[in-house]
């Protein structure tokens, strides 16, 4: 099966304009889109408030804050992948903090090739995050569907004096036999026995 090529949303924070520049020529529109560029942690947070990003590249440090709690708080709360850029004294210190919270850690100086090699790395964790989110979602329909269903069986219980078996047995087969879900026959008789 082909992998669907995915454009990715991009949130900038970066108080450089050299960096900016440099970044924004490694972010081609076919690629990423788009590319939302913010000079503060303070800007950012309105950002992020405002839709879910793909991406996000922090550029340490900004004039309100370091970023790396911004950065923490963004991958906890979303599926985003967030890279942080620091400078190579506080890079040990700032990697071990941020590693279990699942933030990349970018060394500088930095080079073209370090970020591309970065954003490859970002795009392939966040087509995986994309099929956790499908796969957590598939198993929270299933839920869904079992409680309707056994709400279902209860009121057939209840109503019909059927034993759990029966219950089970009668909306299964009433599903096979008017080619339809489990989940529509049961909120039919959810509806049918108020």
């Amino acid at each position: 099966m082909p992998f669907k090529e995915h454009i990715y949303s991009v949130l900038l924070v970066s108080a450089s304009e050299s960096l900016n520049s440099s970044l924004l020529a490694l972010l081609p529109t076919k690629d990423y889109s788009p590319v939302d560029i913010v000079k503060s942690i303070s800007l950012a947070q309105q950002k992020i408030s405002e839709r879910a990003y793909d991406l996000v590249i922090i550029n340490t440090p900004l004039p309100d804050d370091f970023g790396r709690k911004f950065a923490i708080d963004v991958c906890s709360n979303k599926s985003t992948v967030v890279v942080i850029l620091v400078k190579g004294d506080i890079y040990d210190e700032t990697y071990s903090k941020v590693l279990e919270h699942g933030v990349l850690t970018l060394r500088k100086p930095t080079s073209a090739a370090a970020i591309n090699l970065s954003l490859d790395w970002m795009r392939s964790i966040r087509e995986r995050l994309r099929k956790l989110e499908k796969k957590t979602l598939s198993l929270e329909d299933k839920m869904a569907e079992i409680r309707i269903v056994n709400r279902a069986k209860w009121a057939l219980i209840e109503a019909c004096n059927m034993t759990e078996a029966d219950a089970h047995r009668y909306i299964e087969k009433q599903a096979m036999d008017r080619c339809v879900t489990r989940r529509e026959i049961a909120e039919g008789i959810l509806q049918t026995y108020k």
